[in-house]
């Protein structure tokens, strides 16, 4: 290359560099000059053939587009959930006024969380407190410091709400007996420091009772059940 080539070659490059920064300190540029538009060319990434400057414009803004229709749609989606989940707390309180005793509040609290919760499988832990009960598939009672509930030591002593796959030994005594896989479980303490016990909800979905999960409805629900659980049995 001659010399005059590479001077003109260097100039060149001055003038891209300098039309770069210029257009980088003026982004309205083609805002006023919006006839180069038609003009100007932008190849695809992937090597495609060149498009104007207003059609990659208009790309972008439809990928933009969709990501935000994607996100209204998900924003919906868990709008309509909760509403839901709101609906049936509140016809779960309203039935639970209504039920004579723990005996009763217990049952009634069974068969809403299999017909309403759509629970695949849910426990409730009750800890001693002198009455004499029977047990079931979906009762536990045992005192709080039973040998059986170490696992759940952690998780008693926070007394917060818990979602996400349970450990081995967690799982051998919610669901040990069971033929039906459980993917994911919420964790529900019932008063104060889980004061009366504890409720398991089972899901065979591994991602429906996932580590971020808003917990709020969950946590709502515990409240209502220690309430109803904890009535004196002249009130109820």
């Amino acid at each position: 290359m001659s010399s005059l080539e590479q001077r003109e070659a260097d100039v060149a490059e001055i003038n891209e560099t300098g039309i770069a920064a210029y257009l980088k300190a003026h982004p309205d540029f083609f805002e006023r000059h919006r006839g180069l538009l038609d003009d100007l060319k932008l190849p695809h990434r992937t090597g495609g053939p060149a498009v104007s400057l207003v059609e990659r414009q208009v790309a972008v803004l439809r990928q933009n587009n969709l990501k935000l229709e994607r996100k209204l749609r998900d924003l919906v989606e868990v709008a309509r959930s909760n509403d839901e989940l709101a609906k049936k707390i509140h016809e779960l309180a309203m039935l639970l006024m209504h039920q004579q005793g723990q005996d009763a509040v217990v049952n009634c609290l069974e068969q809403q969380l299999r017909l309403s919760f759509r629970a695949d499988r849910a426990v409730l832990v009750l800890f001693d407190d002198g009455a004499q009960r029977e047990e079931s598939r979906f009762l536990r009672i045992l005192p709080r410091g039973a040998d059986a509930l170490a696992p759940f030591k952690t998780f008693l002593e926070s007394g917060s709400t818990r979602c996400g796959r349970v450990r081995d030994a967690q799982y051998r005594f919610l669901f040990g007996d069971d033929d039906l896989e459980i993917g994911s479980v919420a964790l529900l303490p019932l008063g104060a420091g889980a004061k009366l016990g504890f409720l398991a909800i089972g899901n065979r979905d591994a991602n429906h009772f996932h580590p971020g999960k808003s917990i709020d409805f969950l946590a709502k629900l515990g409240e209502l059940i220690a309430c109803a659980l904890g009535r004196p049995a002249e009130a109820a």
